[in-house]
């Protein structure tokens, strides 16, 4: 299947067409000192095999510095950039690249260029901590922003007219946001998908072997650590111990007995830290699970519910649907192989 999607998209580019080809979407990525490699290389990739499939410049993209020294990146790598950003030209999406220490490397200049490019009416984006430099802009305000999940707090308090969340991309009309890592070839992939449609993009996936193409509605994996601190051992096990038995769900008193815990404080745990009972908890887990089995994978419905711990299908169905929206059939016809 995945052979025949990228030779359909081949066939299709050695077709002769009349129309005029719309012009290349030009991107420019901003390069701050210490942005993640990875994170660059995530967005700009599926740009260029969107070009190699499609035999068509699609896209093009430029990197740019705010001088023209090379830009030092948090793997120790340098990069020249293509251009100064005050050259840069003919533009129709800019993307800020962030790392480490990023609010020692947003400066005056870098602000006041990305206020003229909002200006002139450019698609602005930011991947991994590079929307700070946009906040700082002051361009963030009553948009929705994906941040990593390290950030999340931190950019919470110093925008709060942002709606900062731990989604691994927002992509709206005039901005594009990722989380960072490899949430940004999720992000350009939307793209991709949104204005040459969902083959192409499917194709991309299948050249990288990437199993999933992600949505906006994703979130990230947030260390239990992160969420919790350090100081709730007897809540993190009893979470690892959920995760870890997602087929044959383990009573509430037999979890309770296995962390040393009572099962009344053991619920009082889940309230306090989570605001939630921990047989919701529990439930969201397997329901999560099952999301992920049905975007991912080709096994029966039944066999995913009975997976995840539903002893009937009416269960299944009806807690899928109740937490979801859509029955878990819905979903995995929506989903198509690559969500």
């Amino acid at each position: 299947m995945r052979a025949a999607r990228v030779r359909n998209i081949q066939k299709e580019r050695n077709t002769v067409s009349t129309s005029q080809p719309p012009a290349p979407r030009s991107v420019g990525f901003l390069l701050l000192d210490d942005f993640t490699f990875i994170s660059l290389a995530s967005a700009i990739e599926p740009l260029r095999m969107a070009n190699q499939l499609s035999g068509r410049e699609l896209y093009r993209w430029f990197t740019l510095g705010k001088n023209a020294k090379p830009v030092r990146a948090s793997a120790g790598l340098y990069i020249t950039p293509d251009a100064k950003m005050e050259q840069a030209s003919a533009l129709n999406t800019v993307i800020v690249c962030g790392g480490m220490n990023v609010q020692d490397c947003v400066s005056h200049e870098h602000m006041r260029w990305l206020q003229h490019q909002a200006d002139l009416g450019l698609q602005l984006g930011a991947i991994c901590t590079g929307s700070w430099a946009l906040g700082k802009a002051g361009l963030l305000d009553r948009h929705k922003c994906s941040v990593h999940w390290q950030c999340l707090a931190q950019m919470r308090e110093a925008f709060p007219g942002a709606d900062i969340t731990s989604h691994l991309f927002s992509a709206g009309t005039n901005h594009l946001t990722s989380a960072g890592g490899t949430a940004p070839m999720d992000m350009m992939l939307h793209l991709i998908r949104r204005e040459h449609g969902r083959e192409l993009a499917a194709a991309i996936c299948d050249m990288f072997m990437y199993e999933r193409m992600r949505d906006d509605q994703d979130h990230q994996r947030i260390p239990l650590k992160h969420t919790l601190g350090a100081n709730q051992p007897r809540l993190q096990a009893a979470i690892v111990l959920m995760e870890a038995n997602l087929d044959v769900p383990l009573e509430l008193n037999a979890l309770a007995f296995k962390v040393g815990i009572s099962r009344r404080q053991l619920e009082r745990l889940f309230h306090k830290y989570l605001d939630i009972s921990p047989s919701r908890y529990y439930l969201k887990l397997r329901l999560v699970r099952a999301q992920q089995l049905l975007k991912q994978t080709s096994s029966p419905v039944l066999k995913i519910g009975a997976l995840c711990g539903f002893g009937s299908s009416a269960h299944f169905t009806r807690s899928y649907r109740g937490y979801f929206g859509v029955t878990p059939r819905d979903e995995r016809a929506s989903s198509n192989t690559y969500g």
